[in-house]
């Protein structure tokens, strides 16, 4: 069968492409579409969305990242090529979409093909970039807990002060 079916409480039945189905298609597509139905459409399955993520999450585990390390892992350098620039639009869209594969640009950024290295070291850059906002973020949030425990009189000027100053820091 060439469909997955999911039926809601309320009777709808949903149709998504079976997984087999999948193993055709060029090798960033299933994630473009996990990414796609979780963004657009999984709030609209009602009853059914946990039963669709659980699918989607198995679509990941196994059709879009085994696929993605294969082509990664192998010696054609023109799909590698495709591969990684493929990767790096999905990487600046959505970053979480494309960290499973984060582990496997370790060795393409020494590749002998410039080409290669240079897209894997983008790739990586993009990641990197992801994880300093993450850390900006969290930090951020506890900036502004001590902000407020400052204005509340809870800390002194001189521990604001310091807190402020590794803050700023860490932020450039």
């Amino acid at each position: 069968m060439d469909l997955k079916l999911f039926k809601r409480k309320d009777g709808v039945i949903i149709q998504l492409i079976d997984k087999d189905k999948m193993q055709n298609w060029p090798i960033e597509l299933p994630l473009i579409f996990i990414e796609y139905i979780r963004s657009n459409q999984l709030d609209t399955y009602g009853s059914a969305k946990k039963e669709v993520e659980k699918y989607l999450d198995e679509v990941m585990k196994d059709v879009a990242v085994p696929r993605l390390i294969s082509v990664l892992e192998g010696n054609e350098d023109d799909e590698i090529i495709s591969a990684l620039e493929r990767i790096e639009e999905l990487a600046k869209k959505n970053i979480e979409m494309t960290t499973p594969i984060k582990p496997y640009l370790i060795n393409l950024v020494d590749s002998k093909n410039k080409e290669i290295g240079n897209l894997a070291k983008n790739v990586s850059k993009i990641f990197e970039r992801a994880a300093k906002n993450k850390e900006i973020a969290k930090n951020r949030k506890i900036m502004r807990e001590k902000e407020k425990d400052f204005l509340a009189g809870k800390i002194k000027a001189e521990e604001y002060a310091k807190l402020r100053k590794e803050y700023l820091t860490l932020k450039g």
